[in-house]
């Protein structure tokens, strides 16, 4: 027990270190690019944070693993989408800009109706994989062409080259702590005898904890952009780029076809949700808060 105690210490420790090498290197190449710190999160952070969603699609397509890849996906862009933003409002008052929140909600949301449509037939072919690789590229390029870029690019203290290189090196950090948090947090729950739905709970905020250590470091620094992008990019990252590649590689194919749709409906209208909230109450407070982490707990009934 006490080497699942420190398994789970030391990537409760690897995320916040990580985290804040990101948040360091993510402000200093926004700096640099004279972009937000915003469109760095949905970019480039955004991506970084979901290598361990693209992986696992990967292997589980290439196994033939359609649920797992399918399940995995849903489960973490739920949770970060309500606990995400819960966690992070609960920590400090979270405001964003209406527009931003059209934008890029909107992506996310469109992003997930795609799957969704995807998934109507029970089978994502490599076609259907490769046309989603290819829109998730195509939005990134809207964006671009969204964002406003300054004139005058402001100083930093960090070079590109050592911004680049604390992003890259603070998420695999993360990428790091959060398999440790995942495996020292289930082996702990294993060894108290507590009940398996606290395991399953435990795993799911491993999943999505490079994304929330990211975000919660954000804000304690006072850079929402890349807290908000962080967490909206990774849920327009996963539904089309994981999920795609996946598909692209040895498609993709699910059993139980209405309760994968019913789950998929569930994350959609919990997204929706949550960025009503975000987009109604600025900032957002302890009540919408509270709202967004209640919006979590039907994840462990569906499906």
């Amino acid at each position: 027990m006490l080497a699942a105690l420190l398994t789970l210490l030391a990537g409760v420790a690897t995320l916040v270190y990580g985290g804040d090498r990101v948040v360091d290197g993510a402000s200093a190449l926004a700096r640099h690019a004279g972009v937000s710190t915003f469109f760095v999160g949905v970019t480039v952070v955004a991506v970084g944070s979901s290598v361990p969603e693209i992986a696992t699609s990967l292997y589980a397509a290439a196994y033939g693993s359609g649920d797992l890849v399918v399940g995995h996906i849903v489960g973490s862009a739920t949770s970060q989408i309500t606990l995400g933003v819960g966690i992070l409002s609960l920590a400090a008052p979270l405001s964003v800009a209406r527009e931003k929140t059209r934008v890029y909600g909107g992506g996310m949301l469109a992003a997930m109706a795609v799957m969704a449509v995807a998934l109507q037939s029970g089978t994502v072919t490599r076609v259907q994989g490769a046309l989603m690789v290819l829109a998730y590229v195509g939005f990134l390029a809207v964006l671009a062409e969204y964002e406003d870029y300054a004139e005058h690019v402001s100083d930093s203290e960090l070079s590109l080259r050592r911004a680049a290189g604390y992003v890259l090196l603070g998420v695999a950090l993360v990428v790091v702590g959060g398999h440790l948090l995942v495996t020292g947090g289930q082996r702990l729950a294993v060894s108290l005898g507590v009940p398996s739905y606290l395991v399953g709970l435990v795993t799911g905020l491993g999943t999505t904890a490079p994304e929330i250590a990211v975000a919660l470091v954000a804000v304690r620094r006072d850079r929402t952009g890349i807290a908000v992008g962080t967490l909206l990019g990774s849920n327009i990252t996963d539904p089309l780029f994981s999920l795609g590649v996946g598909a692209a590689l040895a498609g993709v194919t699910v059993t139980g076809v209405d309760g994968v749709l019913t789950s998929v409906g569930y994350m959609i209208l919990a997204s929706a949700l949550v960025l009503a909230v975000v987009y109604a109450r600025r900032p957002v407070g302890r009540a919408g808060s509270l709202a967004c982490l209640v919006l979590y707990v039907p994840t462990f009934f569906l499906g």
